[in-house]
């Protein structure tokens, strides 16, 4: 099974979620990109989608989906998206494709969070991948600072603006074994818009493609 098919087992797994006539958060990434494909192939009639990116957005109207803001929604009651890293508590590190503060405020307006992904994300220490934090452009060289003294080696992400139209700094060299005090530490910076790590709010499902199938992992009853 290719990495590609493992992620459509995946988002194919996360379709029982979806709440036929309720609006649905949708997140941003390959996968995700295909349990929006798989919605619209298998009909799904809900309410409407809010959507964490500009990227996300375009592909649910392609489809004839209705996107609408989270101001108007209120609480959803399912978010699906993938992630970047993931450890067995569920915590997550997101932002590689640059919507992770969208994509944050929609995890927390959600009761019940689905992540999918190939199980090539799944770690035992979160870190390896870059930990993205966005932040306020006259803060990045403050902030760049800020995180070295936490340990880690930031970068800035080249030629990228989120859609927030803030810059984003990947930070590398973390081997992070409590992810919920790094969380606050880094949250606690000012000009820090969001950083991708997502412990205090982490996953309650995690859908893992394999070539053996779907695993699927809960932090819910």
């Amino acid at each position: 099974m290719s990495q590609d098919l493992a992620k459509r087992k995946a988002a194919e797994a996360a379709l029982r979620y979806v709440v036929q006539g309720e609006m649905l958060g949708v997140g941003t990434g390959s996968t995700v990109n295909h349990f929006i494909d798989l919605l619209a192939e298998n009909h799904f009639d809900i309410a409407g989608a809010v959507s964490s990116s500009e990227a996300s957005t375009e592909r649910l109207k392609k489809h004839g989906f209705r996107v609408v803001d989270l101001n108007s929604s209120g609480p959803l009651s399912v978010y699906v998206d993938g992630a970047d890293e993931a450890n067995y508590r569920l915590e997550l590190i997101k932002g590689g494709g640059a919507a992770l503060t969208r994509e944050k405020i929609i995890a927390g307006a959600s009761k019940v969070f689905v992540c999918i992904a190939d199980e090539s994300k799944l770690v035992d220490v979160l870190g390896k991948f870059p930990l993205p934090v966005e932040v306020l452009p006259m803060a990045r060289s403050f902030v760049a600072r800020e995180l070295v003294k936490l340990g880690g080696e930031p970068v800035l992400r080249e030629n990228v603006i989120t859609d927030n139209g803030n810059p984003i700094i990947d930070v590398r060299g973390l081997t992070i074994s409590d992810a919920r005090a790094l969380e606050t530490a880094i949250n606690t910076i000012p000009g820090v818009v969001t950083v991708g790590l997502f412990a205090h709010r982490p996953a309650d499902r995690l859908i893992l493609g394999s070539p053996e199938g779907v695993r699927e992992m809960s932090r819910l009853g």
